[in-house]
């Protein structure tokens, strides 16, 4: 479909995360569209780095002074909103994560006033389920979510969480998140296993921020379990405050040296082919960006059975989800699969389609610049 060319400011975290990742793909992707993007930020995103046309960044400076206890960088950031706003005729400000950046969009909408771009709030997870929902953010959350022209949500459980926690008055768009599956593609040839496992060695892999939602200590348990019916290596990948714990309890179980721990990457899309399953088994996610990307390598996913975690993992097909906490029967889905390899690679194919038949980039960044239009045109 052809769209009018528009002007979008984003404002995302620019550090490694879902929301993060996604805005700064959403941005290339919309670039490579025509669009004109600004990103808006207190850092580059990290996956900026190449020169792209019609891809800007501005930064955002912050002032020390010794009146503040700590420098503003809200008010910091709506102002240059405003700055970049009125500079480069913006149509849509497009912010990632309600707190605080959906309540600087506002700011930045006042201090322009008439001629100020739409502002459309996409909502990430816990922007609503941790620190929305905490007693001193709940007021200026719901403010900030209503004063938006648009609002998305990347899953249908996070527009349901957002719905029970706060008086919406408009409707929430939902725009799952997406993955460039031309970037995440099976090649295990390429991944070297052998720096990871010896050839009679099954792999293992986590990817995430370790977080205690991840629940971290988990994984651990289950690829215990799994390492005593089958020869196997756990990947870890990423870092987080509990990726100490997570080590730790290696340690205890005796398991540690089967345990690599990679730290952060940039490039996960050249790691994770390597792995013959993926583990996620979180206490809860808003979607389950990792998840996804394990897919469209071709790595089926276990689970738990939470949140958008079951609009990305199709149970029983690209990958199993069992109940919370239940480390025996993740295991068991584990271990039926490393043990089957015709069964293996049958999951191993529903992964990757169901990456490519739902969560495919063009797609996804059709239905943001479908919506876009719609705002512009007062249908949000």
């Amino acid at each position: 479909m052809n769209h009018r060319k528009m002007k979008i400011g984003i404002t995302c975290y620019p550090v490694r995360g879902g929301s993060g990742v996604v805005a700064t793909e959403l941005g290339l992707q919309l670039a490579q569209r025509g669009m004109e993007v600004h990103f808006i930020s207190y850092n580059i995103p990290f996956r900026l780095q190449e020169y792209i046309p019609n891809l800007f960044y501005h930064q955002v400076e912050v002032m020390n002074y010794p009146l503040f206890k700590y420098p503003p960088y809200t008010l910091t950031l709506a102002a240059k909103m405003a700055e970049v706003a009125r500079g480069w005729g913006l149509d849509i400000l497009h912010v990632h994560y309600a707190i605080p950046h959906a309540a600087c969009a506002y700011l930045a909408k006042g201090i322009i006033g008439e001629d100020a771009p739409k502002v459309i709030t996409t909502l990430h997870g816990t922007d609503i389920t941790l620190v929305g929902i905490d007693e001193s953010f709940k007021s200026i959350t719901e403010f900030s979510i209503n004063s938006s022209d648009g609002i998305t949500a990347v899953s249908n459980y996070l527009k349901t969480q957002t719905e029970r926690a706060f008086q919406v008055n408009r409707d929430v768009e939902v725009v799952y998140n997406f993955i460039d599956t031309d970037k995440f593609i099976p090649k295990e040839q390429e991944c070297q296993r052998r720096q990871f496992a010896e050839d009679d060695e099954k792999i293992v892999m986590h990817v995430s921020n370790f977080r205690p939602v991840k629940r971290a200590e988990d994984i651990i348990r289950i690829f215990d379990l799994i390492s005593r019916e089958i020869p196997s290596k756990l990947v870890l990948v990423g870092d987080g405050p509990d990726a100490s714990k997570a080590l730790s309890l290696a340690e205890r179980l005796g398991i540690k040296e089967n345990v690599v721990f990679l730290g952060t990457h940039n490039a996960v899309e050249k790691i994770l082919p390597c792995a013959d399953i993926f583990l996620i088994p979180s206490q809860e996610e808003s979607f389950g960006l990792s998840a996804l990307e394990a897919l469209s390598c071709g790595i089926p996913v276990i689970g738990y059975r939470a949140g958008g975690l079951v609009e990305v993992v199709e149970d029983g097909e690209s990958g199993f989800l069992v109940k919370i906490g239940d480390a025996v029967a993740a295991k068991d889905a584990a271990v039926k699969l490393l043990k089957n390899p015709e069964k293996l690679e049958y999951h191993k194919e529903k992964a990757r389609e169901r990456a490519v038949n739902k969560f495919n980039a063009p797609e996804i960044v059709e239905h943001y610049l479908s919506y876009y239009e719609r705002v512009l045109n007062g249908k949000g």
